[in-house]
């Protein structure tokens, strides 16, 4: 039995979060936090770094319009880092804007977590994006130890029922992100236009000279990208397309 930790956020929003040592125990704390299974699950890896006024703007309005509703009119689960930070925190936000009532779990170190009303366990520590549902807190040192984390807990999630990426902007872990969803055969939607790794993705595609890591990824023939500056439509299809069985 795992003693599941009670959040209350300065918002006034609350969540649960349970702490993981081994990856044998996933069905046991799923269990625990109320997370449903065999649900359609979308996976949202990397970040909003280096992106101008005009991008983020885009940005945020593809979670608005596409990528928040679609999950919602799916009933659907979404697995992602879970810090206050980034793509993370855009999804919060929205989540909240149009009171979307989806699970919305957030993976985490939990050395590296910042807890509300708790002091920091390093000075790397991130504050949790208060808006999530619920948070699963994983052992290790250092960002991008909960990599592998977040795509397990996607696939004990789905079960049977579909899963995808989703990529966005992103640094060097966001590389690892995309190889632990492809081991778990899970395919990647790429916003191309949004900044760093996902435009070496989309290069790679368009086979353009990009980053080598991403070069060998998108030979899995498991990798698509649209444009950040697409009709929000074609979002909102890739994604009820990818995720209905």
């Amino acid at each position: 039995m795992f003693s599941p930790i009670k959040l209350t956020f300065l918002n006034r929003r609350k969540a649960t979060a349970l702490l993981a040592q081994q990856i044998s125990e996933l069905p046991e704390i799923l269990e625990q936090l109320g997370v449903p299974q065999f649900r359609p699950t979308l996976v949202l890896v990397g970040g909003a770094s280096r992106m101008s006024a005009s991008d983020l703007q885009n940005l945020r309005r593809l979670f608005r319009e596409a990528i928040v509703p679609a999950i919602q009119a799916l009933n659907a689960v979404v697995v992602d880092g879970g810090t206050d930070a980034g793509v993370m925190k855009m999804m919060g936000q929205t989540y909240a804007e149009l009171e979307a009532t989806f699970p919305l779990v957030g993976v985490a170190v939990a050395n590296l977590t910042l807890l509300p009303g708790t002091e920091p366990f390093s000075p790397e520590a991130t504050p949790l994006e208060s808006n999530h549902t619920h948070f699963i807190l994983v052992p290790g040192s250092n960002w991008g130890d909960d990599s592998p984390w977040i795509a397990d807990i996607a696939t004990f999630v789905a079960a049977e029922s579909p899963s995808l990426t989703i990529l966005i902007n992103g640094g060097e872990i966001t590389y690892d992100d995309a190889a632990h969803s492809l081991l778990h055969e899970r395919p990647i939607l790429v916003v191309a236009g949004s900044g760093r790794t996902a435009d070496q993705f989309a290069a790679a595609l368009r086979g353009e000279e990009a980053d080598q890591r991403a070069m060998e990824m998108v030979k899995s023939g498991k990798i698509r990208a649209l444009n950040l500056m697409d009709d929000l439509t074609k979002f909102s299809s890739e994604i009820k397309k990818a995720l209905v069985s």
